[in-house]
C-alpha cells in the first residue's frame, strides 16, 4: 500500500484533499487510492479533528463520511460553511436514499455518492469538482479588487474602476498570501497557518510579515488588516 503523505504539498504541483471517514481499514485503502492518484492527502478519523483541518489548512477538495463520531458529517460541512470555508465537498455514504442524497446537497455539498461506489466514478466526480472550483476560484473578489489567479493580476472591481485605472502585477508569493487570505475572507490567520499553506519553503515567520508589507506597498495598508496577537486576515477596507 502506498505511503500516505500527510505533510504539506509542494509549493507547485498537486492537489490536497482532506478525507474524513471513521472507519481506519476503509480510510487507509482510499487515502491509499487518492495518493495513487496524485493527491496529497490528509485524513481525519473524527468530526473534531475534520473540523480543524477544514478551518486551518487549504484543500482542493474535500471527501466527507457522514456517520462520524463527535460531530456528524453533515453538521460537520456545515460548521465549514458558516466559517466561509468554500472548497467542494464529495459526500460518501452508506446512506443512499434519494432523501439521504437531497439533505447532503441541500446541507452544501457539491456531490454525494453513496457507498458501495465504482473506483472510477468517485475518480471521475472528484476531477470533475476540481474543475469546477478551479474555474470558479480563478478570479477572487477582494474588497474593490478583483484578483486574476492567472496573470496575478489585481485590478479594480467594475464599479470601483476609473480612468487610469492600471491593474497591479503581483509575485507567485504576494498572489498567494492575497488568495489565501481573499479565500476565507471572515478568517483569521496566524502567521504559522501562512508560512505552512503560502511560504512551504521558508522557515521563519518574519516571510509572512514582510510579503503582508509588500501587498501593502502596493495595494494600499488597508488591503491587510492586523489582527493583534493572532495574525492576518482579508481588509475589510482594502482602498484606505
Amino acid at each position: 500500500m502506498a505511503a500516505v503523505d500527510l505533510s504539506p504539498p509542494p509549493a507547485t504541483g498537486g492537489f490536497r484533499l482532506l478525507l474524513v471517514e471513521d472507519e481506519p481499514d476503509f480510510s487507509a485503502i482510499l487515502a491509499a487510492l487518492f495518493v495513487d492518484e496524485g493527491y496529497h492527502v490528509d485524513v481525519a478519523g473524527d468530526g473534531h479533528r475534520g473540523l480543524h483541518l477544514g478551518l486551518t489548512h487549504s484543500y482542493d477538495v474535500i471527501v466527507l463520511d457522514r456517520g462520524l463520531p463527535a460531530i456528524e458529517g453533515l453538521d460537520l460541512m456545515g460548521r465549514w460553511r458558516r466559517h466561509g470555508v468554500t472548497t467542494p465537498v464529495l459526500v460518501l455514504s452508506a446512506r443512499g436514499t434519494a432523501a439521504d442524497r437531497v439533505a447532503g446537497l441541500d446541507a452544501g455539498a457539491e456531490d454525494y455518492l453513496a457507498k458501495p461506489f465504482d473506483v472510477d466514478e468517485l475518480l471521475a466526480r472528484l476531477r470533475a469538482l476540481r474543475r469546477r472550483h478551479l474555474d470558479a476560484a480563478r478570479m477572487l473578489p477582494v474588497g474593490g479588487y478583483r484578483l486574476d489567479l492567472d496573470t496575478r493580476e489585481v485590478s479594480a472591481a467594475a464599479d470601483h474602476a476609473g480612468a487610469g485605472t492600471e491593474p497591479v502585477r503581483l509575485s507567485e508569493r504576494e498572489c498567494g498570501l492575497l488568495a489565501t487570505l481573499a479565500g476565507r475572507p471572515g478568517q483569521i490567520f496566524s502567521r504559522a497557518d501562512l508560512l505552512t499553506g503560502v511560504f512551504t519553503e521558508a522557515e521563519s515567520p518574519i516571510v509572512v510579515d514582510t510579503y503582508v508589507h509588500y501587498l501593502r506597498r502596493k495595494l494600499g495598508r488597508g488591503i491587510v488588516d492586523t489582527v493583534r496577537g493572532r495574525g492576518y486576515r482579508l481588509g475589510r477596507n482594502p482602498r484606505r
